[in-house]
């Protein structure tokens, strides 16, 4: 008795019609099926991904070279952790990421005491979500800015390089700093298309127990994102506004009509 061997058949890849809006997003659309299923380009680039944005989380932060960037480009640092005295517990804790720890907060303190305190405004270069997004994006963002407001006179805190720091964390250094305003460069949580993304928060009046209504966000800083320029002409603007409203959040819109010296970028 002859046995006939059945070959399986051929799965063939079926093209979503969709297919030519992937030039216009880095989003995961129009990946087309085989079967019932994902083909296998799309699935393993979904699972490369996914690793990166793992890694992104956990990355080390460079704190000592990002310092060293920064004093090299003329900038005084200071230097603070959180409460969150390790990256696994910074993840499992975010509340511990809010509130500094004691030696970063007697640092301050006594910085401040010296009589080194009422800026008009601060500026927190933190880890967040994404060290790579700072190691990337931070430093080039924040020159920018810092130049147009020293042109405008502003009085400019040291710059603050925080470790295992959350968002909220910019209030507890923005009071003891005596600052108006206080925005603070963090990396923001990795998505499946982004690992890098830079984000900044505005806060006026920054203090304990702010909320995020309080804040503006400006996102997706990244050159395949919000362009270096445009993130910085937009921080401007809205620290300007924020000086002269004395508020941030959901009262403060980024309006660019307004800005008499936005056309020194």
């Amino acid at each position: 008795m002859s046995i006939k061997k059945t070959l399986p058949k051929k799965s063939l890849v079926i093209t979503d019609p969709w297919v030519n809006l992937r030039q216009l997003t880095d989003a995961r659309i129009a990946l087309g099926r085989a079967g019932g299923s994902l083909p296998t380009m799309p699935q393993l680039e979904f699972q490369l991904a996914h690793a990166r944005a793992r890694d992104a989380v956990h990355l080390v932060f460079d704190a000592d070279g990002v310092q060293h960037q920064l004093q090299e480009r003329g900038h005084t640092v200071q230097r603070i952790h959180s409460e969150a005295e390790s990256r696994r517990v910074y993840l499992r804790r975010p509340d511990l990421g809010r509130r500094l720890d004691d030696s970063s907060r007697s640092a301050l303190a006594k910085f401040a005491a010296g009589g080194d305190s009422g800026f008009d405004a601060a500026f927190v270069v933190a880890d967040g979500l994404s060290s790579l997004a700072i190691h990337r994006h931070a430093i080039a963002v924040l020159q920018l800015v810092w130049q147009v407001l020293m042109q405008e006179g502003w009085r400019l805190a040291p710059v603050i390089v925080a470790e295992q720091s959350r968002v909220a964390l910019g209030d507890e250094i923005g009071a003891l700093l005596g600052a108006e305003q206080l925005a603070m460069f963090i990396g923001e949580r990795p998505g499946l298309s982004a690992a890098d993304s830079l984000g900044i928060y505005l806060t006026y009046a920054p203090r304990p127990g702010r909320t995020d209504a309080e804040r503006n966000c400006i996102s997706n800083i990244r050159p395949e994102g919000l362009c270096y320029e445009e993130a910085a002409q937009s921080l401007v603007r809205l620290m300007v506004r924020a000086r002269r409203l004395r508020l941030t959040g959901v009262g403060l819109k980024d309006e660019r009509g307004e800005i008499l010296h936005e056309e020194r970028y």
